[in-house]
């Protein structure tokens, strides 16, 4: 035996591959390193289910799982959009020569190496020795993004960026990533743009296509991403952020497109299966939503990987087609889901959504109505965000159309839309959400366009000379609609012309109380979540 290095003995180890074979030859050279405490699976779908609750020092993991849906790459993906896989972790992709293209795929988005078949114990201890070597390295940065400080995490990777020290490169990845996380993009964009320099890497190109877009240039996004898609046209991560960059200048059938593309390159992949399925059921064909979700919930209803809201909106096309034993089925996976976080508002009011719905097709009347009435008195809530809204206008369309109505539901519709009718993009959202009802629409529109004149009135104010007349007007808007867009403007004009205002601490207080609780709220459709409860509850159990 030849220890791989001085702390290997204590380490941990998976090997997914389903070749008996194979995964005896993988242990026992592990063995050889000087790993005891190795787990071993034959299926991509059982792996999954282990690494979402166990943290691996090492994966082993192979690409091809015959008689199953579901690749190497599809697991690691979904792992990795989920959150699910740590940086700590040294994870190597095993292939045939056949697959050498996926795998080099793959290695742009989550792997530390990978191995093309047949290959010596030399070679993957090469591979293991330098990975855990880097990972070494960057071990302070690590110990804070597992603590979940990203501020100090992504100050670290900055140091380690400006000064070139030690791997300054994975720390520059690492730290692009946090600075885009904590809303920085200008800061992430420096250091994709000097890896560039160094190395042409699609993750990296794909990367600086990410702050253009996050830092408000779509259209640069989408020449980064239309001349990265060209060379490289099976790059699934390239599509799921075209299909955001389409989806936020309104071309969403070309954005659900995208998301088919992805798909269709990582069949197995339930989130990607999942997003599709969620921009289907608003933008596109409902058949095509409820097949995508289908084919989501087969491949991983139970995974933390599954995005729950995909049933929530798989049940309400249960709903709309008269499946009600379908439907009684995804509000019981729901109940089970929500059993894992019985806190989460989010989950509850998921559950709250398909009980409705339920009733509502059972044709119990009074239990429908009070389950949509207990939602509705939650509008003004800190945490009913865009997506709470957005379910709650699905509801009450479909009460309208069965011809239950709530007697004050145009006064609600207001409320939501007053709220949550930031831009053009969300008020296009919250119409599909009603799916066509001609009078709750224009409700949506008018509250758009009273919000975009309370917008017009503070600008009017600013270029007046009146910027302390700007913030009152905004933050009386605001504080009657909770609308975010008002918020951010308010704050935005207080950090301008601060000195020009006699009480702007004063009113920065009012208005930073505000930001505080209500600016958290989504553009557009959820195309991944991060903070899924079970998601997070999980990662702190791992921890």
């Amino acid at each position: 035996m030849k220890l791989l290095d001085p702390t290997i003995q204590s380490a941990t180890a998976l090997v997914v591959d389903a070749n008996p074979t194979s995964r005896s030859i993988l242990t026992t050279m592990l063995r050889e390193f000087g790993i005891s405490h190795i787990t071993q699976t034959s299926r991509a779908t059982e792996a999954r289910k282990v690494l979402e609750n166990r943290h691996f020092d090492i994966v082993l993991c192979e690409y091809e799982f015959e008689n199953e849906p579901m690749t190497g790459q599809d697991l690691l993906d979904d792992l990795r959009l989920a959150n699910l896989l740590p940086l700590s972790s040294v994870v190597v992709m095993i292939s045939g020569e056949a697959g050498y293209a996926h795998v080099a795929e793959a290695a742009e988005a989550a792997l530390d190496a990978y191995l093309i078949k047949p290959h010596t114990e030399q070679a993957l201890r090469e591979r293991l020795v330098q990975a855990r070597q880097r990972k070494q390295s960057l071990r302070d940065i690590l110990t804070h993004v597992e603590a979940e400080q990203f501020l100090e995490a992504a100050e670290l990777c900055q140091v380690r960026f400006d000064t070139h020290g030690p791997n300054w490169v994975h720390a520059a990845r690492i730290g692009a990533e946090l600075w885009l996380r904590l809303g920085k993009p200008h800061a992430a964009q420096k250091m994709f743009s000097a890896i560039l320099q160094v190395r042409a890497l699609p993750w990296a190109r794909l990367g600086l296509a990410r702050t253009q877009y996050e830092a408000g240039g779509a259209f640069q996004a989408r020449r980064t991403l239309e001349s990265l898609l060209t060379e490289q046209p099976g790059y699934a991560d390239a599509y799921d952020v075209m299909g955001r960059v389409l989806l936020d200048e309104g071309e969403s059938d070309k954005a659900i497109d995208c998301l088919r593309r992805a798909s269709g390159l990582t069949p197995g992949s339930v989130a990607r299966h999942v997003k599709l399925g969620l921009l289907a059921f608003y933008y596109g064909d409902p058949k095509e939503a409820a097949d995508a979700l289908q084919k989501a919930s087969r491949l991983g209803l139970h995974s933390k990987v599954f995005d729950l809201q995909g049933l929530v909106l798989l049940g309400t096309l249960q709903f709309d087609a008269g499946e009600t034993l379908n439907l009684k089925r995804s509000l019981d996976s729901m109940v089970v889901a929500r059993q894992q976080a019985p806190q989460s508002p989010r989950l509850r009011r998921f559950e709250a959504v398909l009980s409705a719905l339920l009733h509502l097709s059972r044709r119990e009347v009074g239990e429908a109505v009070a389950g949509v009435r207990r939602l509705v008195d939650e509008i003004r809530e800190p945490n009913f965000e865009f997506e709470a809204a957005t379910n709650l206008l699905m509801l009450l369309s479909r009460l309208h159309v069965t011809e239950v109505r709530l007697e004050d539901a145009e006064h609600q519709v207001d409320l939501l839309a007053r709220r949550f009718a930031v831009s053009r993009t969300t008020t296009e959202l919250l119409g599909c959400a009603v799916r066509g009802r001609e009078v709750f629409l224009n409700i949506l529109r008018q509250a758009y366009a009273d919000v975009s004149s309370a917008a017009e009135e503070a600008v009017s104010y600013s270029i007046e000379g009146k910027p302390r007349e700007a913030v009152v007007a905004l933050l009386a808007h605001a504080k009657k609609t909770l609308n975010a867009k008002l918020i951010d403007m308010a704050s935005h004009t207080l950090e301008r012309h601060h000195r020009a205002i006699a009480d702007a601490q004063m009113l920065a207080m009012e208005v930073n109380e505000l930001h505080r609780q209500y600016r958290s709220y989504g553009t557009q459709v959820h195309l991944s979540r991060v903070d899924d409860p079970r998601t997070m509850a999980s990662a702190a159990r791992s921890r």
